[in-house]
C-alpha cells in the first residue's frame, strides 16, 4: 500500500530544496524588466504548453488585474499583457494549417514590437513552439524571458535574455514554482507600479505649481501619455 504521508513529505522536501536554490537577484531583474515594459507602454506576451499554458493564462490575469490598486478606477494605468494560450481558435488554426510548432510564433507575427517582453514557460526548455516563438521575438527586438526547469533549462536558457531555471527534475515541483514566481512577481509589481504612478503624479503636480507661480498663460500642446493620464486622476 502506498504511504501517502511519506510521499507528501518527500515532495515537500524536494519543493523546499528547489525554493532554496532560486536566486532572488533573478526575480528582481525580471520584475525590473516588467516594470520598464509597464512604464513604456510595452506589451508582455506569455506562452507555454500543458500546465505551462495554464500558468501563462494565470500570469496574464495576475499582471493585468492583480497589480491594480483600484479595479473600479478606469483612469489607472494598467499592464498591457496577453497570454498566447487563450485564443483556442487562433492556436488550432495555425496548428492545423501549418504545425503545432507555429501556433505561438504566428501570433507574435501579428502583435510583437521592439521593446515588448516575451515570457516562455517550459519545464524542459526544449519545447519547439516555445523555442520558435522566443527566437522570433529576439529577432524583432523584444526582451525574452524564460521560466524554465530540469536544472539546465534546455535550449531556451541559451536563447533568452534572462531566465529563472528551477533546479529540480520533478515536473510537479517545477510547475509549482513557476506559479509561485508569478505570484511573487505580481505582488512585487503591484507595489512597484504604485510607487511609479505616485512619483509621476508628484512630478506633474510640482510642474503645475511652478507654472502657476510664474503666472504662465495656458499653453496649447499635445500631452504625453504620462501627463495625460496624470491630469485625468
Amino acid at each position: 500500500m502506498i504511504n501517502v504521508k511519506n510521499l507528501a513529505s518527500s515532495y515537500f522536501t524536494e519543493l523546499k530544496a528547489a525554493i532554496n536554490k532560486i536566486n532572488s537577484d533573478d526575480i528582481q531583474k525580471i520584475a525590473d524588466i516588467l516594470l520598464e515594459a509597464y512604464k513604456n507602454d510595452k506589451t508582455v506576451f506569455i506562452l507555454g504548453n500543458g500546465g505551462s499554458a495554464s500558468t501563462s493564462s494565470h500570469m496574464a490575469c495576475d499582471l493585468g488585474k492583480g497589480t491594480l490598486k483600484n479595479v473600479y478606477n478606469q483612469k489607472e494605468k494598467r499592464f498591457r499583457v496577453i497570454s498566447l494560450t487563450d485564443n483556442v481558435a487562433t492556436m488550432t488554426a495555425f496548428a492545423n494549417d501549418l504545425s503545432y510548432d507555429d501556433m505561438f510564433v504566428q501570433q507574435l507575427h501579428n502583435l510583437v514590437n521592439p521593446g515588448d517582453v516575451v515570457i516562455g514557460i517550459s519545464g524542459s526548455g526544449n519545447t519547439p513552439n516555445v523555442i520558435k516563438a522566443l527566437m522570433y521575438a529576439k529577432e524583432q527586438g523584444a526582451v525574452t524571458v524564460g521560466l524554465l526547469g530540469y536544472e539546465k533549462g534546455g535550449k531556451a536558457k541559451e536563447l533568452v535574455d534572462h531566465n529563472i531555471t528551477i533546479q529540480s527534475n520533478n515536473y510537479g515541483v517545477i510547475e509549482d514554482l513557476h506559479l509561485a514566481l508569478d505570484h511573487i512577481l505580481t505582488t512585487c509589481l503591484s507595489y512597484m507600479k504604485e510607487h511609479t504612478d505616485s512619483a509621476v503624479i508628484l512630478s506633474n503636480n510640482k510642474k503645475d505649481k511652478q507654472r502657476k507661480s510664474k503666472k504662465e498663460a495656458p499653453k496649447s500642446y499635445v500631452a504625453s501619455e504620462w501627463t495625460e493620464r496624470s491630469a485625468r486622476r
